[in-house]
């Protein structure tokens, strides 16, 4: 006899923060395990504003999301924890405040108390390799940011991160030999620039087959930065992974 479905690892906000004008850094927390569980990608439920007892789904066991009946008011979301500590009971993750998605909502106006849960965790789908091409926007400093800090010491590359303008830039911990730039938008709306890509394809491919490319913004962005990768790098699909965070036109992008 199978085990029915298992609740969904609840959080609540212990603080939040800006660590830019766009940028709403919530800080949760929960059990040890909860906060070993949640990440690095992971899959957010979050309610709505202001209800202190949202009508939370579970979780079967092959992973499905089981919504209860009616209306239930819960979003679900993925996003990267910028930061897991487990010993502290800690996860922070990132909203980008841009449209009027349920995630971003609910982050710029979340407290102290309010609740959130995790229905599922995955991973970036990174591989260390001693040279490395990340590329993303904002939506993706979360992720870019994780895997630098994880990098092997010796590791060498790129990182190229779109942000509207220099205000939106953060601190960032990278390997000596990783350079870090960022691209302004300078007044353009997310998704409409090639900053990305023409970065992207001003690069000299790098000698060596130690090579990983790891790339996560506006989904026409990605596409065209996947060919490049494909077609003038000549990156097999070990070599790279490229995903599309949101599409542009959609009322929940690029903040959830």
């Amino acid at each position: 006899m199978q085990d029915g479905p298992r609740p969904v690892d609840v959080l609540t906000v212990a603080r939040v923060a800006s660590p830019t004008p766009s940028v709403r850094r919530v800080t949760l927390l929960g059990t040890a395990a909860a906060v070993a569980a949640a990440g690095p990608t992971i899959s957010l439920l979050v309610p709505r504003v202001d209800d202190p007892s949202p009508h939370w789904p579970e979780v079967a066991r092959d992973g499905r999301i089981v919504w209860p009946g009616g209306s239930h008011g819960v979003s679900m979301r993925s996003y990267t924890a910028r930061r897991q500590d487990v010993d502290a009971g800690e996860v922070d993750v990132d909203f980008v405040l841009h449209g009027d998605g349920p995630a971003a909502t609910w982050a710029a106006a979340a407290g102290p108390g309010a609740p959130v849960a995790v229905a599922s965790a995955a991973a970036l789908g990174h591989s260390p390799a001693g040279t490395v091409l990340l590329a993303g926007d904002e939506t993706a400093v979360p992720a870019i940011a994780r895997i630098l800090a994880t990098a092997a010491p010796g590791t060498v590359g790129t990182a190229l991160l779109e942000v509207a303008d220099a205000a939106e830039e953060q601190v960032l911990e990278a390997p000596d030999g990783v350079t870090v730039r960022w691209l302004h938008r300078d007044g353009a709306e997310p998704g409409t620039t090639t900053h990305l890509v023409d970065a992207v394809r001003a690069l000299e491919r790098p000698a060596t087959d130690d090579l990983f490319a790891w790339v996560a913004a506006e989904s026409s962005v990605v596409r065209s930065i996947r060919a490049d990768l494909r077609g003038r790098w000549g990156l097999g699909r070990a070599q790279h992974h490229a995903i599309g965070y949101w599409r542009r036109g959609r009322t929940t992008a690029p903040g959830g």
